[in-house]
């Protein structure tokens, strides 16, 4: 570590810890001395080395069990904000994503969704759930509207690809979307399909897409296990 770098020490001490966790090099299951004997292994003060991993909890890196330790658990996924779609996301970070289908059917747009897509009340729209895993875990359960004139969608494909590649490749051009961000508690199913415990916190993201003529191409809906999943922000000053 840089000590005369304006970085602060416990953010390097933090960044170089995460970097290894995230490359493997500190697999899952991995456990820390305490924060003592790491303070005087690394020549830092104790309240540098407890803020450092204070930061790796936080970022869901590190786990604290009682009677056990500090521990290394399987980071989460993180997804940028950006128009691209959760399959995409995992597989460039190479979490070796897995879908399974829930639904797929053709049915009459309910009137909120008829709304969102901007087409009139019982258009016909495919309307997708999938449960979609990351390295055996499974992370989000994602439900989708798609207006139906755009592509046939099949659950064998559904399953090897994510929506928006299968959008592009029918020739449809993603352009834009709009999308919220917000957290609640899972209900028991949710809970279950997620495996996680019940009442167990949850991330929502809805999100319209829109084509360069500003057609909205896709409505989504979706749940993240919050213990294994995050979104990434960047913020860029003025």
């Amino acid at each position: 570590m840089d000590r005369l770098s304006p970085i602060p020490l416990y953010f390097q001490m933090a960044k170089r810890l995460e970097d290894a966790i995230e490359s493997g090099d500190l697999p899952p299951g991995t456990r820390f001395a305490n924060e003592v004997q790491i303070a005087q292994d690394l020549d830092l003060s104790r309240p540098t080395v407890r803020r450092a991993m204070e930061y790796l909890v936080d970022r869901g890196l590190l786990v604290r069990r009682r009677g056990i330790g500090t521990e290394v658990v399987k980071p989460r996924v993180r997804r940028p904000l950006e128009l691209t779609s959760l399959y995409d996301d995992l597989l460039s970070t190479g979490q070796r994503p897995a879908t399974a289908v829930l639904v797929n059917e053709q049915i009459e747009a309910p009137a909120d969704v008829a709304a969102v897509l901007g087409v009139p009340d019982g258009t016909t729209v495919i309307k997708l759930v999938r449960l979609r895993s990351a390295s055996g875990q499974p992370v989000a359960r994602l439900t989708n509207y798609v207006p139906a004139h755009l592509l046939q969608l099949t659950s064998d494909s559904l399953a090897e690809h994510g929506l928006y590649q299968l959008l592009r490749a029918a020739g449809v051009s993603l352009h834009a979307a709009t999308q919220s961000i917000g957290a609640r508690r899972a209900t028991v199913e949710e809970a279950r399909s997620l495996e996680e415990p019940r009442g167990s916190a949850l991330l929502t993201m809805e999100r319209v897409a829109y084509d360069v003529q500003g057609a909205a191409i896709e409505f989504g809906s979706h749940i993240y296990a919050a213990s294994r999943y995050s979104f990434e922000l960047s913020l860029m000053a003025n």
